[in-house]
């Protein structure tokens, strides 16, 4: 039987950081009088969004190296290390910097407290786009912690070193607050910053999902496997005993999913346009269900102005985007 019900989270899907990372690619299109665009990796992490633009004509590459000198190249919402940066403008390239703001806070922590002389302990997942970025600006003073357990290896700092916590902007709020907790058993002089680095969105997205599990017997979260702040949802999810399955579009729902299952939780993460949720409920449309609510748990009001190379050449964008797409 399918189920009765289908319950979406608000909010959910695009953030203003990456509204602003698509809409910058797409006005940079605009602006290229057909001189080619490239992108420095993913923009954000959806294969339907990047597969978008390419059709658009973005051209995404691995690397500032593999774009023609004095090329326009976009670096994405995660941003990127000072090496790279210096490496474009040797090669002589327009840089677009698509950084979110947020992401670009923490860079900006990491220099001022590697400045001071801090040692600086960043919470994050290795080889993540916006670890590398952060441990970039200050690769010798940065530590790199991912688990509870890791904070045992970090063993050599003494009372003497001066240490400051950072942390990636996409990562799930109760295991960081469980890391910072074994950080500041361990080190009781560690210093935070002094605004806590994970986003808005990935909090709001998280404290949805909470709100969610209440309501229902299965939750469906839109993202694709390299999205950080995807996996988290279904981590929030299935920690709370609810069964979870992140899929990239309708194609992955596996119906054997829905048996005994009532209410449908759909969820998307924060670099999954909303169109891809259509598709979900209009595939659970075709199976017959027809009860679609929504259910409210957060406030979201946020918006970031593009970078200032496209509100040069287009100087009609003036305000800030909303992140409601």
């Amino acid at each position: 039987m399918a189920p009765s019900r289908l319950l979406l989270a608000a909010p959910r899907g695009y953030c203003a950081g990456v509204d602003r990372a698509v809409e910058t690619v797409e006005r940079a299109l605009e602006v290229a009088d057909g001189e080619p665009v490239y992108v420095r990796k993913e923009i954000v992490h959806n294969r339907h969004v990047v597969d978008e633009l390419a059709r658009r004509g973005a051209i995404f590459v691995s690397s500032e190296d593999d774009v023609p000198p004095g090329a326009t190249v976009v670096f994405s919402a995660h941003g990127v290390a000072p090496a790279v940066h210096t490496n474009a403008a040797a090669r002589g390239l327009r840089v677009i910097d698509a950084t979110c703001p947020l992401v670009t806070k923490v860079h900006s922590e990491a220099r001022h407290f590697a400045g001071r002389g801090y040692t600086i302990i960043l919470i994050g997942h290795e080889g993540h786009e916006e670890v590398e970025g952060t441990m970039g600006e200050a690769p010798e003073a940065t530590r790199l912690v991912g688990s509870v357990e890791e904070v045992a290896d970090l063993g050599d700092l003494g009372p003497e070193t001066p240490l400051v916590y950072l942390t990636q902007t996409t990562l799930s709020v109760d295991e960081t607050r469980d890391i910072i907790a074994a950080l500041k058993a361990r080190f009781p002089h560690i210093e935070a910053p002094k605004k806590e680095d994970i986003c808005y969105a990935t909090s709001n997205r998280q404290a949805a999902v909470k709100a969610l599990v209440r309501e229902v017997d299965l939750v469906l979260v839109i993202g694709s496997r390299n999205s950080s702040n995807s996996n988290r949802l279904v981590e929030v999810a299935r920690d709370a005993g609810v069964a979870s399955h992140l899929i990239e579009d309708e194609s992955a729902i596996d119906e054997a999913w829905l048996e005994a299952v009532d209410t449908v939780g759909i969820t998307s993460g924060a670099s999954a346009p909303e169109s891809l949720v259509r598709r979900v409920v209009d595939w659970f449309a075709a199976f017959g269900v027809t009860d679609v609510d929504e259910l409210h748990a957060v406030h979201e009001d946020v918006a970031f102005n593009l970078p200032r190379e496209i509100r040069r050449a287009l100087p009609q964008v003036d305000g800030p985007r909303s992140s409601a797409r």
